[in-house]
């Protein structure tokens, strides 16, 4: 790729360490989506599918896979930092760009606080002495300071947390079989996949936009474009694969845990408020010490390895906005030794931790942050799918109608259908959110500041 990895061509210069490899890429997009993470939301979705978990993941991996694709394909194009931003923003136009980059904000800076905010909570409940507040600067105080070392850091930090989450979740899967062998739970079923006496496409795609949470993360494999030191193709390779084995980890996972939940009935009808079915159908299988052990591991997943990634992904997100002067100049800034962009990462510590102790406060804080990333997410990857079809068909001519139209458009037919039955209780506070975007967007065009990505019409920088 050359010394500066290909961004020369697009005006920039290298500045971020190249040292990651697939097996980094993939470790990190594992991480980011946490390979236990149906355990904090296991109750939500369960309700939500009328008891069809199974299904509601594997039609939610289903439509991460289309995405995916459409992420490789723009990576594969413009092999830099700053996921749906710079690829609406080069794939379209660069307001386009500006726009995406907006609302995929609303997913990246929400989702930090809202691992510290179930991390704290989870740990609150095995050590009640120890406020919630307390958690919350623990986290954000270590994740900030791993983060700050480097990148390698982070990914050293990764591999460990990885082997733990699936030695802990290979202990719950293993003592799950082996309890619905004892006939513990309701025994061996098909139901968490299909219940004709529930089913609904309605119900199952409501569930989907609320499972579809464990997923998000795969693509903040690509904000790490410009310390990546394999080929472009990497990318896109470990979003794939990550997508899939997390897939198949949500799918096994659930179904064990719906088939020992101990009132299926009683949960589809009132719910899960307190957030610990899952702990409850463990607790059937292997007793109160299983319970705790998959609590604690939520905690310390959501809270310390999911967070430490998505921290360093969202200040590549605010680095790569800032360097086209999209957002203040100083978030671009990046630290001479460690190579990371100090500014944006001790930012995006700074508002998770704001934002942390504000929800903790509300009793429905984990919902409303829940819902506005979930908005976020899906408005920007729709825009994506679009991109995918605008730079390659209609700009270049591709013909090649799979991985450039029919796909892209599968993906974003699944999406709009799950945004449309999401029912998503913060829906009008992200349409405020793309009205405020619209409304500095306007502001720029009109004081002639029309956002411009270097490269771009000979606007280098």
């Amino acid at each position: 790729m050359g010394e500066d990895g290909g961004l020369g061509q697009y005006g920039y210069t290298q500045e971020l360490r190249r040292t990651l490899g697939f097996k980094d890429l993939l470790v990190y997009g594992l991480i980011f989506m946490v390979p236990i993470a149906p355990f904090g939301i296991f109750g939500s979705v369960f309700a939500g599918s009328g008891g069809m978990i199974a299904l509601a993941y594997a039609i939610g991996m289903l439509a991460m896979l289309f995405t995916a694709n459409s992420y490789a394909q723009m990576a594969k194009a413009f092999p830099m930092a700053g996921s749906v931003y710079t690829y609406a923003g080069r794939g379209i136009a660069s307001p386009v760009g500006f726009l995406s980059g907006w609302m995929i904000l609303l997913d990246y800076v929400l989702v930090p606080s809202l691992l510290y905010l179930i991390a704290g909570i989870a740990m609150n409940s095995l050590l009640p002495a120890i406020p919630v507040w307390l958690w919350l600067v623990a986290f954000v105080l270590l994740n900030t300071a791993v983060n700050f070392l480097g990148i390698e850091m982070t990914a050293k930090v990764n591999r460990v947390m990885l082997v733990a989450q699936l030695l802990i979740l290979a202990v719950f899967i293993v003592i799950g079989v082996v309890a619905l062998t004892q006939g513990k739970g309701r025994g061996f079923s098909f139901a968490p996949l299909f219940d004709s006496a529930t089913f609904s496409w309605t119900l199952v795609f409501g569930a989907v936009s609320i499972a579809v949470l464990s997923f998000l993360g795969f693509d903040g494999i690509s904000t790490l474009a410009e310390e990546n030191r394999d080929s472009a193709r990497a990318i896109g390779r470990s979003m794939i694969a990550a997508l899939l084995l997390t897939g198949v980890l949500f799918i096994v996972q659930t179904w064990v845990a719906a088939l020992l939940v101990p009132d299926p009935a009683g949960l589809i009808a009132n719910g899960d408020a307190a957030g610990t079915s899952f702990y409850d159908a463990a607790r059937v299988a292997g007793g109160g010490w299983l319970a705790v052990l998959t609590a604690a591991a939520t905690a310390v997943s959501w809270g310390f390895a999911n967070s430490l990634v998505a921290q360093a992904a969202t200040s590549r997100l605010l680095y790569a906005m800032a360097r086209d002067r999209q957002l203040p100049k100083f978030l671009a800034k990046v630290h001479p030794t460690r190579k990371v962009p100090v500014n944006a990462t001790l930012l995006v510590a700074g508002v998770s931790l704001a934002l942390g102790l504000y929800m903790q406060t509300r009793d429905d804080g984990i919902t409303l942050l829940s819902s506005l990333v979930n908005f976020g997410a899906m408005t920007a990857f729709l825009v994506l799918h679009v991109s995918v079809v605008v730079h390659y068909v209609i700009r270049s001519g591709s013909r090649d109608w799979w991985k450039h139209l029919i796909a892209p458009l599968i993906g974003f037919g699944i999406l709009a259908y799950v945004v449309i039955n999401a029912k998503v209780a913060a829906q009008a506070l992200g349409f405020v959110w793309l009205g405020i975007g619209a409304v500095i967007l306007v502001g720029l065009l009109a004081t002639g500041r029309r956002p411009a990505l270097a490269g771009i019409g000979g606007e280098d920088k």
